[in-house]
């Protein structure tokens, strides 16, 4: 999307004092590094990050910088957020190389949802992104999770799901005893006898 690609100026001005004046200025201080490569101090316009930051690829998929006007790939790697207003205090990118595998975080989605609602049971999230390590251009912009079937007492894990080709998990890297539970079903919580005897009472009262 054209709302990844994103102008950056190189800054030569560093310091606090001078990121404060770069958000006066209604631009975001930020950091290139990786790739064996110095670290690049940079800025971005604010109203521009702002926009592509509400997209969720934005904080999972490849992003093209043009830093003075050569193009360089990056994934989002740290966001600082001021503490209450709606703005973006800095960001670090990782340079990306189109020929090694990178790892990201890639948010999950699940699907038919709706159908295990409708048995009483109610999913318990245990994952809302999974770790995946991929040459950039294998990076999916979110994997799918089918919880339809899905029963109490059900639990679905990393194992259990299939990533996109040339897509691996990091923690199934690890071992079989890092195969964690993504979603499980559960029965929905019963009513606590107090609860039950006042809404006994509350319906003697009324008749």
């Amino acid at each position: 999307m054209d709302i990844f690609a994103l102008e950056a100026e190189v800054r030569t001005d560093l310091g606090k004092g001078a990121s404060r004046r770069l958000r006066h200025a209604n631009k975001v201080p930020a950091i290139i590094y990786g790739a064996g490569q110095e670290p690049l101090s940079i800025t971005l316009a604010h109203n521009k990050v702002f926009r592509a930051q509400e997209e969720e690829a934005f904080y999972s998929q490849v992003l093209t910088l043009t830093v003075d006007g050569k193009p360089v790939d990056v994934v989002l790697k740290d966001m600082q957020r001021h503490p209450y207003k709606e703005l973006i205090m800095h960001l670090d990118f990782l340079r990306v190389d189109a020929k090694k595998a990178i790892h990201q975080h890639v948010p999950i989605h699940f699907i038919n949802e709706e159908s295990v609602a409708k048995t009483g049971a109610i999913l318990a999230h245990a994952m809302t992104d999974i770790e995946v390590e991929c040459l950039p251009a294998d990076l999916p912009e979110f994997i799918e999770v089918d919880v339809a079937g899905l029963e109490v007492g059900n639990t679905i894990h990393l194992s259990d799901i299939a990533l996109p080709k040339g897509v691996t998990s990091v923690e199934l890297a690890k071992g079989e005893d890092h195969d964690q539970a993504v979603v499980t079903a559960t029965a929905p919580k019963a009513a606590s006898s107090t609860e039950s005897d006042a809404e006994g009472e509350e319906e003697a009262t009324e008749e």
